[in-house]
């Protein structure tokens, strides 16, 4: 089994006023940086998300985990589950994270792709709208896209979004949010998988196609690779 705390190291990213603890991956000769946007009272400690990190930088994609609220932030939120839901503060938190990442020595001029999960997507394409020259591609696992609003329409990066076959609302929110995109879209239904995608195998389903779709769009900064044919 990958030693996955052997592969990362913790960082601290100013955004938004703010300091944010993150864990950073870069594989040898990486090919691009994929930044986790969590939600919904997750954190960079989420085991799911780490797993798609692994598969990932198994792919020599750099990963990024970070915490898109303080210590104290979360300390409110477990009381009140409010900050969770505040997707402008959690959107000005990604692009202050997509802004840090074009300028640190060891990830800038690499392309960015945001890989956002129930609430963390809809700040993820807020932060894709806001940062166009920067952000190359989005996945969302089981997000919320509609929560983004009136950024969907000015989002660019290609976007995919997946979501579990058993997860009949969220599919129904995406299919909403997907309609509003004028991006190149794909909607992916996992079969019988629910929302946290718990079911055997459903993850590494998760964990490809956000490899393949990161594969197919994520190049040099300002220079997008070829697209799979």
């Amino acid at each position: 089994m990958v030693n996955e705390r052997a592969e990362t190291s913790p960082v601290c990213v100013p955004a938004d006023g703010v300091m944010l603890s993150g864990d950073l991956g870069m594989p040898a000769g990486a090919r691009g940086i994929v930044l986790f946007a969590h939600g919904s009272g997750s954190s960079r400690f989420s085991q799911r998300n780490r797993h798609v990190a692994a598969s990932l930088r198994a792919r020599r994609f750099g990963t990024l985990l970070v915490d898109l609220l303080t210590v104290e932030e979360e300390a409110v939120d477990l009381r009140t589950a409010e900050i969770r839901f505040d997707i402008d503060l959690l959107a000005r938190r990604v692009v202050g994270v997509v802004d840090w990442l074009g300028r640190s020595s060891s990830t800038a001029g690499l392309g960015i792709g945001l890989f956002g999960a129930s609430t963390g997507a809809a700040a993820a394409l807020v932060a894709a709208a806001e940062r166009p020259d920067a952000v190359q591609a989005v996945v969302s696992r089981g997000g919320r896209p509609d929560l983004a609003g009136g950024a969907l329409p000015r989002v660019t990066a290609p976007t995919l979004l997946i979501v579990g076959g058993a997860d009949t609302l969220v599919i129904d929110l995406n299919q909403q949010a997907f309609e509003d995109l004028r991006c190149e879209r794909e909607i992916v239904i996992v079969p019988r998988a629910t929302h946290l995608f718990e079911e055997p195998g459903a993850l590494d389903q998760v964990a490809d196609l956000a490899g393949h779709w990161f594969e197919a769009h994520i190049g040099a900064q300002g220079r997008p690779m070829a697209r799979a044919s």
